[in-house]
């Protein structure tokens, strides 16, 4: 028996040893932060081909995959980076490496106005790309100048909107889908029972299609001097078919390779063509050391709460919205004295319509002590607007 005993409890320490040295090097495989210096002359290079989220995560193992990829940075995070730029004497610009970009139309709306904000400096901003996506060039167009390559493209060709319908599926399959709706115009469940969209969802997709349209439209006209009109007829036309047709409407200033860019920088930075121009990617500036405020010592605050993802039951984590981890959020920052109005940022499509009423009702008390504002993000639909719908005062982007 205690021979047994002895080799159960052996067993069991081997294992949990094994465990805390699986840790241990886990731990030591991610990469330490090592301090991050700008040098002189240095241009901050922005790219957006990943998923934006309100803010960079806070989780030290999100990203880290094995695959040495960096963990996503956060509007947040972008916006204050591209306002520090301003006032840091080492950053004499911002490349905006160009191509088919992940975020919003909100988020590239934010971000295309800090790069606006950004030029009142004086510094300049340059945009390069192979191929832009249409929500690309929308964003590259606050850029002094846009550059493309010699055999690349802008894509122009208006928006539109499809969907799937499954009816037809479920009818051969003889599965009878049971809907839950309220409203001719709550059309996320439409597939499910119909084979076309009904005329209210046609009515109200095509109404934020013009809308997004109209507002893109209007961006490019006050940055690039194309009229409107012009704009809505090249679009229809497919006038912009190669790299020689962007640059004869304006769409692009010269058809350029990547080194020729990279000269018209050193040009920018009054740097010798033989010598090296410095880049400093965005994961890296975001480490450089910024100004630094006190909060503890002040008395007067506004709580920002994050409302990121689907809405569902429990705490939620970075891309969810838990209905008991947000409501927490709310009520201590309710029964805290110091602060005094909350702000929701808002960016969800909605789910489950308890947890959201579980927000809505913690919104509501709230609203009869402080200030709630809610400021939306690319989306807040259904749960999404259930959860601000109570708030003192709701912002939206133009194109949320």
């Amino acid at each position: 028996m205690k021979s047994f005993l002895a080799g159960f409890f052996g067993t069991i320490a081997a294992i949990v040893l094994l465990f805390i040295v699986f840790i241990i090097i886990i731990v030591s495989a991610i990469p330490r932060e090592k301090p991050v210096t700008v040098k002189s002359n240095s241009v901050l290079k922005l790219s957006f081909n990943f998923d934006i989220p309100e803010r960079s995560p806070k989780n030290p193992f999100e990203g880290f995959d094995g695959s040495g990829a960096a963990k996503p940075v956060g509007l947040k995070e972008i916006m204050e980076s591209i306002e520090k730029a301003k006032s840091d004497d080492n950053i004499k610009g911002i490349y905006l490496d160009m191509s088919i970009i992940s975020p919003g139309f909100a988020t590239v709306e934010e971000i295309r106005n800090a790069l606006l904000d950004f030029k009142k400096s004086g510094k300049f901003v340059v945009s390069y790309g192979e191929i832009y996506s249409q929500k690309a060039y929308y964003l590259a167009t606050a850029a002094d100048k846009i550059y493309l390559n010699p055999n690349g493209l802008i894509e122009f060709k208006g928006l539109s909107a499809q969907i799937m319908f499954f009816k037809g599926l479920l009818d051969k399959l003889e599965v009878e889908a049971q809907i839950f709706k309220h409203g001719k115009f709550k059309s996320a469940v439409e597939p499910f029972f119909l084979d076309k969209m009904s005329e209210a969802n046609r009515q109200q997709v095509t109404t934020y299609i013009n809308s997004l349209w109209d507002h893109v439209l209007n961006g490019i006209q006050q940055t690039r001097g194309i009229a409107v009109a012009d704009l809505e007829r090249m679009a229809g036309n497919l006038t912009i078919q190669n790299a020689g047709d962007c640059v004869e409407h304006k769409f692009a200033d010269d058809t350029l390779y990547y080194d020729q860019v990279v000269d018209r920088l050193k040009e920018l930075v009054k740097l010798d063509k033989k010598k090296e121009l410095t880049f400093i990617a965005l994961n890296r500036y975001v480490k450089t050391p910024a100004k630094k405020f006190k909060t503890a010592l002040v008395k007067n605050k506004i709580a920002v709460i994050i409302c990121q993802g689907s809405i569902e039951s429990g705490e939620g984590d970075e891309s969810t919205i838990g209905s008991e981890g947000t409501a927490k959020a709310i009520r201590e920052a309710r029964t805290d004295s110091a602060v005094k109005a909350i702000v929701l940022r808002v960016n969800s499509p909605g789910g489950s319509a308890l947890a959201s009423d579980v927000i809505w009702r913690e919104v509501v008390l709230t609203r009869q002590v402080k200030p709630v504002v809610v400021s939306m993000g690319d989306v807040a639909a259904s749960g999404g607007y259930y959860i601000a719908c109570a708030a003192d005062r709701i912002f939206a982007q133009p194109n949320t």
